[in-house]
């Protein structure tokens, strides 16, 4: 009879040894197979360095529990039933792809305390940015003798004009006191795929504190300000949008944030 593999083939609760770490998400066992951890997102490139040494900590040479979902990704589980995924997540060593129930928790309480690419140099961002300059030369042009002088025309150099941003974020004052203010926030999908899954980040520019918070659940780092779904707001449709509100406190001025970012992309700010 032909040896069932996990990647061809659904089992449930093998027993395996990770014989080598790939990164911190992908491991081969001792049946030569190269797999995924299911529920966690790519490392991000300036946290790869711990989260491989990480992986390589509680996994490398370790027993574990082996969970077959679909082709080349599993769940996996510690010697002890510990859920490999939950504590990668809790630990701020990776995040979870379309974070929810006690991942999402697992996500924010990590964040909360700057735990691991939530704090520097990573600071949340799921990877470093990387610029691409692409540089149009056009061709020399061309001399023809001629009686008469003739001018020469060259080209524009092409460009590329980059796609808008999938999210447009308005900030609005709703009243404002002696030291205190109340704040609203609109989050706007404008792209064309439902958004399950969020985090928005701001910095305040006069050292604005935010005290209570309504609709997202939020933590904030000196003028550093995060933001997160909750259930009711987790999941924003194409072209829909989701309020929240939240009290503050300044100290002379309250001059509204210049920029937000929802899950690392700079959104239009209005």
């Amino acid at each position: 009879m032909r040896q069932p593999t996990l990647v061809n083939e659904s089992r449930g609760d093998v027993p395996a040894v990770v014989r080598a770490v790939v990164d911190g998400r992908t491991v081969e066992l001792d049946t030569g197979e190269r797999v995924e951890v299911s529920l966690l997102a790519q490392p991000a490139d300036c946290w790869a360095a711990g989260a491989r040494v990480f992986a390589e900590k509680w996994l490398l040479g370790k027993a574990v529990r082996v969970s077959a979902l679909t082709p080349g990704e599993v769940n996996l589980r510690l010697d002890d039933g510990t859920d490999y995924a939950l504590l990668a997540v809790r630990e701020g060593v990776l995040r979870a792809q379309a974070a929810a129930g006690v991942l999402a928790d697992a996500e924010l309480g990590a964040a909360r305390e700057d735990r691991g690419l939530w704090g520097a140099p990573c600071n949340g961002m799921d990877a470093t940015p990387t610029t691409t300059t692409t540089t149009t030369v056009a061709p020399p042009a061309q001399r023809v003798e001629s009686p008469e002088s003739t001018p020469t025309t060259t080209p524009p150099a092409a460009t590329t004009t980059p796609p808008p941003p999938p999210c447009a974020v308005v900030y609005r004052v709703d009243g404002q006191w002696q030291d205190g203010f109340q704040g609203k926030i609109t989050i706007r999908n404008t792209g064309g795929s439902p958004i399950n899954g969020w985090t928005l980040r701001w910095s305040f520019a006069d050292g604005q504190s935010v005290r209570q918070m309504w609709n997202a659940s939020v933590s904030q780092r000196g003028s550093a300000v995060t933001a997160t779904g909750v259930a009711n707001t987790r999941s924003i449709s194409p072209r829909g949008e989701v309020e929240i509100g939240f009290l503050g406190t300044f100290r002379g001025k309250n001059t509204a944030p210049a920029s937000f970012s929802l899950n690392g992309t700079a959104c239009v700010t209005g």
